[in-house]
């Protein structure tokens, strides 16, 4: 199969839906010589935080002069980027020769592997391959019944936080999520919690103890946030002062805290880590959609806030940043989300609202979203698709002189940086002063 044909057949039927389990993932890394048996894994779970925690701990690594293999979820633009070593996509062409390889063998299983337990095996054999040092593997849903947690001593089991998300998997209270991402937790390794929820940690703590882990939590009350602009953050964490971060968002911060604690964690376990490679990995790291930077003038950002937790921590950045003002927000959600806790989260900061439905079978209708913000006394428009929703959300931006904030799933980022890039091609740079086409962002 060449790479197209490779992901037709992921995204084939064959592998659809979520099944929770351990067996057939197991079951088919077992016929493929069990590729992750031997690396050494940094396990990341959590509901918000995931993938910036897995973009910094990745960058410091590599600054370290580390091999490391990063598998991450959901991919923003293109779907290698869901598996990467050292920062960069699997090729193309490797991904269809190892789908190729694995096709046989997950086909001739009675109770065949799902679509994620499929680039999960993938993931495994790329890694093997490349003989990487040190694998930064995040967990796609959950933990306990999560593909990824086919491994068994990881280097370090991380919980980056806990909120309700995916309730009708994992459960609908916080203690019953905290359960289930608890189960990365392996005998005798160690873990980390960088969360806030005091019923969380006695639920983590309780399942480190039952398994001799020992637990180790994030101190939030020695994180100093010293600045944090549009610009940046500067921060101090314990001994470590004066560490700056590029990535944007006011949440940014403590995900930087929980890597400098992992950091701490994997020294003692005997890794090498330079305090050099601590601050050069975390002031370049790079993570698409999490507050990103897309334009200008006006200022544009994406933030894939996409539940109650995420639009809060997005919320919270517009205040610190704009110090009262109001910004335009751009919005699409999933119907199954707490959408009407997220717009009232949203309107004390929202000047105008424009609402679109994003391309998915789960959309809540972009109407029926901005009939919630008009409720709640906020200017709100919907749009059918996102051309005309971010046609009308620049402009009044522009117009305005006010932010604007593209905020939802992550899911959205593709479409919308289509929509922004065809709109600048249709409107004078050099007015809007935006550089968001071919990843360019100033």
């Amino acid at each position: 199969m060449n790479y197209e044909e490779s992901l037709e057949y992921i995204n084939s039927v064959t592998w659809k839906g979520s099944r929770p389990g351990l067996s057939r993932i197991s079951e088919l890394l077992e016929r493929l010589g069990n590729p992750e048996k031997g690396l050494k894994c940094v396990h990341v779970a959590g509901t918000n935080g995931k993938g910036s925690f897995c973009a910094m701990l990745t960058s410091v690594l590599m600054k370290a002069g580390y091999s490391v293999g990063t598998y991450t979820s959901p991919y923003i633009e293109t779907f290698t980027e869901r598996i990467m070593l050292n920062g960069e996509n699997i090729p193309e062409d490797e991904l269809a020769e190892i789908t190729t390889y694995i096709r046989p063998f997950a086909e001739s299983m009675e109770d065949v592997p799902t679509w994620f337990e499929l680039i999960t095996a993938i993931c495994f054999e790329y890694f093997k391959r490349k003989n990487v040092d040190v694998v930064v593997l995040e967990v796609g849903m959950g933990g306990r019944l999560d593909a990824t947690n086919v491994i068994t001593e990881p280097l370090l089991s991380v919980i980056t936080g806990i909120a309700l998300d995916h309730t009708e998997y994992l459960g609908d209270t916080i203690e019953a999520i905290a359960g289930e991402k608890a189960g990365i937790i392996k005998p005798g390794c160690p873990a980390l919690f960088g969360g806030e929820s005091p019923a969380a940690l006695r639920v983590i703590k309780a399942a480190a103890g039952e398994r001799g882990s020992e637990l180790y939590v994030t101190d939030h009350s020695a994180l100093n946030i010293k600045k944090c602009t549009v610009e940046g953050s500067i921060i101090d964490y314990k001994q470590h002062e004066n560490i700056r971060l590029s990535l944007l968002g006011l949440y940014q911060p403590m995900n930087a805290a929980n890597v400098i604690e992992a950091v701490e964690i994997l020294r003692a376990g005997g890794m090498s880590i330079p305090e050099e490679a601590l601050f050069e990995g975390l002031e370049c790291a790079k993570w698409k959609g999490r507050f990103e930077k897309m334009c200008a003038d006006p200022l544009v950002f994406f933030d894939g806030g996409h539940n109650i937790e995420g639009a809060s921590a997005a919320v919270e950045t517009v205040k610190r940043y704009f110090e009262g003002r109001r910004v335009n927000i751009l919005t699409g959600v999933m119907a199954d989300k707490r959408y009407s806790e997220m717009a009232a989260i949203m309107a004390p900061v929202a000047g105008r609202v424009f609402t679109v439905s994003p391309d998915n079978p789960r959309a809540l209708d972009a109407e029926e979203y901005a009939a919630v913000f008009r409720a709640m006394g906020v200017r709100a428009e919907s749009f059918a698709g996102y051309e005309q929703a971010v046609a009308a959300a620049m402009r009044a931006s522009f117009l305005e002189r006010v932010p604007l904030l593209a905020l939802g799933s992550l899911y959205a980022y593709g479409p919308f940086k289509a929509a922004l890039n065809a709109y600048l091609e249709q409107n004078s740079r050099s007015a809007l002063g935006c550089r968001a086409e071919n990843g360019e962002q100033s």
